[in-house]
């Protein structure tokens, strides 16, 4: 591992989520671009600078290589590898770090869970597995780390934060869609819409109390605000609602666990 400068960093495949890593980690400073490769099977646009192929290069080895491809190609790259005790970081849905330690023998391994915000240094990233020397440092200008003790619970994460930008799309969606429906132009919902969730979620970030008690203080007994927290609150609807919403995708990260251990 170098001692100093940029870190080296290899890429195994290199989607979206990847993707969105690698741009806010040389935007950051963390890596610059002479010092990532990615192996594709196909090329792809990435930042300039950064070199791709389909095996990566001899000469020095990386700090890290993070393995971002589909968890059922975890067989087919085996032997892209290199041997050694290079840390691998995963970023693959559903795969253990006892499935991926009985692939990659001698490797420490961190799982770790991002969610595409990380694109602003605005994300979630879970992570599990070995504590491996600088990768807090190489997670952190991504957004929160949390480090997850029971891999039990790591799915948990996965489908909280992991899978949850995209339930809160379709709340944003459905927010502005309901403003179109009282009868606003729709770009303009759209974008009241938008604002109002990016505010909101910012000054709960913000507060020193809970979302909860947030919603509370909006709401003037009797007012409109009220009038409709009670639809929302009436038998718990939208908790019932989230609470299915991520049951449902925990079910299918346990059958893609199933699925990588095969």
């Amino acid at each position: 591992m170098s001692t100093a400068g940029p870190l080296r960093l290899w890429l195994l495949g290199c989607g979206n989520m990847a993707g969105a890593m690698l741009r806010q980690w040389i935007a950051s400073g963390v890596v610059t671009p002479e010092n990532v490769f990615v192996v594709n099977r196909h090329d792809r646009a990435l930042p300039a600078g950064v070199r791709q192929g389909r095996a990566f290069p001899d000469g020095p080895t990386p700090d890290f290589i993070q393995l971002g491809m589909k968890p059922q190609q975890i067989d087919d790259v085996v032997s892209l590898v290199p041997e050694g005790e290079i840390p691998l970081i995963s970023i693959l849905a559903g795969a253990e770090v006892a499935t991926l330690r009985e692939r990659f023998p001698g490797h420490p391994i961190v799982r770790a869970m991002p969610n595409l915000p990380v694109a602003l240094g605005k994300g979630v990233i879970g992570l599990h597995g070995d504590r491996v020397p600088g990768v807090d440092a190489l997670m952190a200008p991504l957004g929160l780390v949390e480090w997850i003790a029971d891999e039990g619970l790591f799915e948990a994460v996965t489908t909280l934060s992991g899978c949850g930008p995209a339930f809160v799309y379709r709340f944003i969606d459905a927010l502005a869609e309901a403003g179109t429906a009282l009868g606003l132009d729709p770009d303009q919902a759209q974008r009241l819409a938008v604002a109002t969730v990016e505010g909101s979620g910012l000054l709960a970030a913000e507060a020193d109390v809970a979302p909860g008690i947030l919603a509370d203080r909006v709401a003037s007994p009797g007012g409109s605000t009220r009038q409709g927290l009670n639809v929302l609150d009436r038998d718990d609807a939208l908790k019932s609602l989230i609470r299915e919403t991520l049951a449902a995708s925990q079910r299918r990260n346990a059958e893609m666990a199933a699925e990588a251990r095969r």
